[in-house]
């Protein structure tokens, strides 16, 4: 297994309609090759963190998403979205292989 989350601070103003946008996002990536599940978490101690965690198969099915025009085309998507303060937030993105379960 492996896991991508990618990490966020969002403006406390702002949070539940990042939320929102999560809840109702396009699930492309649910049809990509060895990808396993999706989870928007919040922190319970800072809710101006979100993470965005996703679980695949192996490396190589996350690497073929990241390179895949459904993920560029749902990224440039985002880099037009009108709130350009959100749309200028970059995640910190950190990738692990599950060595252990």
């Amino acid at each position: 297994m492996y896991i991508g989350h990618s990490i966020v601070r969002v403006p406390k103003e702002k949070v539940e309609e990042v939320i929102g946008l999560y809840q109702n996002r396009s699930r492309s990536v649910d049809q990509a090759a060895g990808f396993h599940s999706f989870h928007l978490l919040q922190s319970e101690t800072d809710e101006e963190e979100l993470t965005v965690q996703m679980m695949w198969e192996r490396k190589e099915d996350y690497i073929a998403w990241v390179q895949s025009s459904d993920f560029k085309r749902i990224h440039d998507l985002e880099k037009k979205y009108p709130d350009q303060e959100l749309a200028a937030i970059k995640p910190t993105v950190l990738r692990y292989r599950v060595v252990a379960d």
